[in-house]
């Protein structure tokens, strides 16, 4: 499996696991996702979820570890602190089983992992 092809599945095992996070509105769509799901939605076909602008996964050129960057919108009524310390967790979880390297504490190995709260709802 290519650098390409890991990077896409780590992305998708992330954006599962973010949206399985209790609190996790949705993540932010960018506007190539708001063009798609509006077109899809005229054509009468089911909209892909957004989450190409919401979950970034890069490759760090200086450590070669893994920059994981989500952007949710949150529902109110939760403390996003420990919405957002939630997200991080099942985002390590996720690079875990797709890298099978542990994500641990202040070192970034193999993945620094940033989380930014966009909204709430």
């Amino acid at each position: 499996m290519n650098e390409s092809d890991v990077s896409r599945v780590l992305a998708e095992a992330v954006i599962e696991a973010v949206l399985d996070t209790p609190g996790v509105a949705f993540l932010r769509p960018g506007l190539v996702d708001l063009l798609r799901s509006s077109a899809l939605w005229r054509r009468g076909l089911p909209s892909t979820p957004a989450g190409s602008a919401g979950v970034q996964v890069r490759r760090r050129k200086d450590t070669q570890d893994w920059s994981v960057e989500v952007y949710v919108v949150l529902h109110r009524g939760r403390r996003a602190l420990d919405v957002t310390r939630e997200v991080r967790s099942a985002a390590a979880k996720a690079v875990e089983r797709v890298t099978g390297e542990r994500v641990t504490g202040e070192r970034a190995a193999p993945a620094q992992i940033a989380v930014t709260v966009t909204g709430l709802v």
